[in-house]
């Protein structure tokens, strides 16, 4: 583990995940120990727009005795390279090679024999996804999710006609931006610079979001 941006008592570990048709790919694997040795783990998976940022999470699970981990997934925050596209990915599933090489490094290379994981908004849909893919491999033994983005919320002329046509049009030209502005009101209700209480990088977690 190297330093992490957050400072001690976190530590922070790039994961290499080759190449992809923008360039090479990385997720970043953020840790904060317990206080006592413990074979208990915690993977936290942050949703869209978002990067793990929130101590107040791994303070709840450190003082319990859990190891405390964060996936800043590939083209989020930490793992966000300069000629990517931010929060870009062509299926769900591509995420599963960033937590498999999570699990295996908290599993394996820690030590721990018990892993929880913690989603939140599309987190929490990828790590489903993910752990049940993975039922069968004894990986995953428990999940937790926090405001899990399992469907758009908006009437059924716009979750279903209109986004299967934005589906569609997402497998011919997958870069093409959707004109659909994500707001302030959101940023501005939870940044210290403005209406709320915490502060982070805007650059990687921009008040009006990112292109969809």
């Amino acid at each position: 583990m190297e330093p992490d941006v957050l400072g001690p008592p976190y530590g922070r570990q790039t994961i290499d995940l080759g190449t992809d048709d923008e360039g090479p790919v990385v997720a970043t694997l953020v840790r904060r120990r317990a206080e006592r040795p413990t074979r208990r783990a915690v993977l936290y998976v942050h949703g869209f727009v978002d990067y793990f940022f929130q101590t107040h999470l791994a303070d709840f699970f450190a003082e319990r005795g859990w190891d405390f981990y964060a996936l800043d997934l590939r083209k989020y925050g930490r793992s966000l390279l300069a000629h990517q596209t931010p929060n870009f990915c062509r299926d769900l599933t591509d995420y599963h090679a960033e937590l498999d090489a999570a699990a295996k490094i908290i599993r394996d290379d820690d030590g721990h024999d018990m892993l929880l994981a913690v989603g939140h908004s599309t987190g929490g849909l990828i790590i489903s996804l993910w752990a049940h893919a993975r039922r069968d491999a004894g990986i995953v033994d428990g999940i937790v999710l926090n405001s899990p983005f399992f469907d758009i919320n908006a009437p059924w002329l716009v979750r279903r006609p209109l986004l299967a046509a934005v589906s569609r049009l997402g497998r011919r030209a997958p870069h093409r931006v959707v004109p659909f502005d994500l707001g302030t009101v959101y940023g501005e209700s939870i940044h210290s610079d403005h209406r709320g209480e915490w502060s982070y990088d805007l650059a990687w977690k921009p008040l009006a979001g990112v292109p969809v």
